[in-house]
């Protein structure tokens, strides 16, 4: 089954280069990646050009100019542009392990979504992290991360659960599976279904309110946290506000009141724009 890997990025083409070394050992390979990216300068699309060079991913670049945050938007957009009936979201500043493509293809159902983990790195190991670490997969050993700074967590220890002691903890694991823009997937004909991400909402709780959407339509969430992992790597976040977040918290809560399942303002206004 081919997958796009729809990969949100901005003015971060050091993380960025990280995370696509990631997709560049992956163990199932028939995939692109469309970088989704929300304005950033040219030194993206360079680096973008030199990974394309040193390694052989497919790379799309689906660029706007930079108007304040719009995240969403060019989700729809790099949306429209991929090819693949199944797609995987991710954000620029997330390292897949290296059976990261695989394990979202083998927890895969119809008229399911995935929402897999994450491991937030501090700043000063995400800065550490070289191209070599990351094909090597080492920066996924919890005694690698200890050595480097990560301060001890307990939750380390899912770096080396077995496929099925994973299984075990996503199925009775208590958090509860929710669609989140760094680490998640869906079927195509579901995402154009609730049409896409609703482009209105800027910073803070924007994909959960399209995963709310998806759960409305019927699409089940399943928990594959355990299965399909990520590091974050550390950033600052100055483009979140206060009235933002306020703005968004009223839509996710009457698209959850309401049991919403299309959105006006998503994929069909993007299409309709571009004419």
């Amino acid at each position: 089954m081919r997958v796009s890997i729809i990969m949100a990025t901005y003015n971060n083409p050091d993380w960025l280069e990280k995370a696509l070394w990631g997709y560049a050992v992956q163990t199932v390979r028939d995939f692109e990646i469309v970088v989704a990216d929300d304005g950033s300068t040219a030194e993206t699309a360079a680096r973008l050009e030199a990974m394309r060079q040193a390694t052989d991913l497919t790379i799309r670049h689906v660029w706007h100019a930079d108007d304040g945050f719009r995240k969403n938007v060019i989700l729809n957009k790099a949306i429209v542009a991929s090819d693949a009936g199944y797609l995987i979201f991710t954000d620029g500043d997330c390292i897949p392990r290296r059976d990261f493509v695989q394990a979202h293809l083998r927890a895969a159902q119809s008229g399911c979504y995935l929402s897999g983990g994450y491991y937030k790195l501090p700043l000063h190991v995400s800065r550490m992290i070289t191209s070599d670490d990351i094909r090597s997969n080492v920066i996924f050993n919890a005694a690698w991360q200890l050595k480097a700074g990560t301060p001890f967590n307990p939750r380390l220890s899912k770096f080396h659960l077995g496929e099925t002691l994973a299984a075990f903890c996503n199925h009775y694991s208590t958090t509860l599976a929710t669609f989140n823009g760094m680490n998640s997937s869906a079927w195509r004909e579901d995402v154009l279904r609730v049409n896409g991400f609703d482009e209105r909402m800027s910073y803070g709780g924007e994909d959960r309110e399209f995963g709310q959407r998806l759960e409305n339509a019927g699409v089940r969430p399943l928990q594959i946290r355990y299965s399909a992992l990520c590091l974050h790597l550390d950033h600052n976040r100055g483009y979140r506000t206060d009235d933002d977040v306020a703005a968004n918290r009223k839509i996710n809560r009457e698209t959850r009141e309401a049991g919403t399942t299309w959105t006006p303002y998503g994929i069909e206004q993007t299409v309709a724009a571009a004419k």
